[in-house]
């Protein structure tokens, strides 16, 4: 009865895994096509969806023009000098997710493994590669849990043994939601070049 048992529980929590993701996709598209079908009077279904998806994709052509460019610029600096206001949005800067190319750096600008805490295997963790004030030879890391990667912990580790993957952010938080189920290239190349910590 017990193998029955851990079969039937697997199994759901397997079920589970794939059906949310699922179940907030339709609900997000559902609801974006309801609110844009409501705001422009149509009642044909999925026209929402194309509208919106139309304006994102507006709206991503304009941000990456010169204008936009100019623009966003513009909106960062005046948010970095509200009073009050530019240390939380300079916070947050440093928490978000960023590209290291585009020169902002935050906690989460570069995939690493670390040693894990027997010290026989390593995890998954995010640093933004500067050092901590203070001290060179540390860095401060943030591993996260799987499959709910925004709890975790932070830890104080020598960069000698902050190993670099190529990997970007967003694939490394996409291999921590699927719970190993996507695995990118570059985690296999990470393991199989021997890495010793």
């Amino acid at each position: 009865m017990g193998r029955l048992q851990t079969h039937i529980r697997n199994k759901l929590v397997a079920g589970a895994l794939a059906a949310v993701p699922v179940a907030v996709t339709f609900f997000v598209l559902w609801y974006v096509d309801s609110k844009a079908r409501a705001l422009l009077h149509i009642q044909m279904p999925l026209v929402g969806i194309a509208v919106a998806l139309g304006v994102i994709y507006l709206f991503g052509l304009f941000v990456t023009s010169v204008l936009g460019r100019a623009l966003l610029s513009a909106t960062d600096w005046v948010l970095r000098h509200v009073p009050g206001l530019g240390d939380l949005y300079r916070s947050w800067k440093q928490v978000a997710i960023s590209d290291p190319h585009d020169g902002v750096f935050g906690m989460f600008a570069h995939v690493v493994l670390v040693p894990d805490d027997a010290g026989r295997g390593c995890v998954l963790a995010f640093t933004s590669g500067h050092a901590i004030e203070g001290d060179p030879r540390i860095a401060c890391v943030f591993v996260p849990a799987s499959p709910n990667p925004t709890s975790g912990r932070l830890q104080f580790v020598p960069q000698s043994r902050c190993i670099q993957i190529d990997l970007k952010p967003q694939e490394a938080l996409k291999l921590l939601i699927s719970g190993g189920n996507y695995m990118p290239p570059a985690i296999g190349a990470a393991t199989t070049a021997g890495y010793r910590f």
